[in-house]
């Protein structure tokens, strides 16, 4: 009985060995950059680690078929270096001897990426499946309505076209005024009377204009 045992065991220990190999139908090789992604926080790859991961496949592809009855049995890991790289395939639960097809994995670790990523700290970038295509994180929502903020920046616009026109205009009228000063002051300046045909200061009417010659001649007859 136990040697009968032992026979089947070494069967499918070698029918496992055959399914999962490097480059072998359905099977997946993946590479992991913990020291990458975590630096100093970087935790080893050990027993414990791949476990998790098998167990991670064995969800995601329960929870790809809601009638798949993948165990983390099911899921075979190999060649696994320590830098840190690996093969992996999925059996078929039913008949074990069979791995299930390459595209229902793949459709099932696409669809539970995240959770995957999550589970092990990492991201695409640093988990990665190599015949798997990285899916794209769903977009980020921002707290502030999309429609508020397109109002809020109209709403700027429209006060600094109104802040500029204002400043814009004091300073047209400053202008102006200064101008219109400056060209009184000239006036003033160059303000000159024709006398005779020649230019003359103007006349102050209220000291009125003292004639020169009359001057001298109120001079000479009023000294006594």
């Amino acid at each position: 009985m136990l040697r009968a045992l032992l026979l089947t065991l070494s069967v499918v220990a070698i029918a496992h060995a055959e399914l999962c190999k490097p480059d072998a139908q359905n099977a997946f090789k993946v590479r992991i950059s913990i020291k990458t992604a975590l630096g100093d926080k970087a935790y080893a790859w050990d027993a414990n680690e791949e476990y998790l991961f098998k167990a991670m496949v064995a969800f995601a592809m329960r929870r790809y078929s809601s009638k798949s009855t993948t165990q983390i049995s099911n899921v075979l890991l190999c060649n696994v270096t320590d830098r840190v790289s690996f093969w992996f395939v999925v059996t078929d639960s039913s008949k074990n001897v069979t791995t299930v097809p390459g595209s229902e994995v793949e459709a099932a670790i696409r669809m539970n990426r995240n959770r995957i990523n999550s589970a092990f700290l990492l991201s695409d970038k640093t988990l990665q499946f190599l015949k798997i295509t990285s899916t794209l994180s769903p977009p980020v929502e921002p707290s502030t309505p999309v429609w508020l903020i397109v109002f809020g920046v109209v709403l700027c616009l429209i006060m600094a076209g109104i802040v500029f026109l204002v400043v814009s205009g004091i300073q047209k009228h400053k202008k102006k005024n200064k101008e219109s000063t400056e060209s009184e002051n000239l006036e003033e300046k160059v303000e000159v009377t024709l006398e005779n045909g020649i230019p003359c200061e103007a006349l102050d009417l209220k000291a009125g204009r003292i004639n020169g010659v009359f001057a001298a001649d109120d001079e000479r007859f009023t000294s006594l």
